[in-house]
């Protein structure tokens, strides 16, 4: 299991702090980020929070996950690995579909 733990349904109001201060109650909170809109700053309503054991992670989990928290119901699970991401689509690289030039 990780220790990692990603926490969904978040409000738009609730903190990087708010969610550390919800998940020290279940151990040590090793870092807690609610995650934003990079253009502009809003909070996309989930986060990542990380527990310093394993045991910690499944009561925080236990405990947390279906709860209600600043009026909405959390979810809160294992974080699973980001995925790789293809090649970002209409931004240079590679070729274009038409044919190539210099005469072959």
């Amino acid at each position: 299991m990780s220790k990692k733990l990603y926490v969904g349904n978040l409000g738009y109001s609730v903190s990087s702090a708010d969610l550390e201060q919800l998940f020290a109650r279940f151990g040590t909170v090793d870092s807690a980020q609610v995650i934003t809109d990079r253009d502009t700053g809003r909070s996309k309503g989930f986060g990542f929070v990380e527990m310093s054991s394993d045991t910690e992670a499944k009561e925080a989990i236990s405990a947390l996950d279906g709860k209600e928290f600043a009026g909405r119901s959390l979810t809160v699970n294992e974080a699973r690995p980001r995925e790789e991401r293809g090649a970002p689509r209409g931004r240079g690289g590679g070729g274009g579909g038409g044919r190539m030039r210099g005469g072959w």
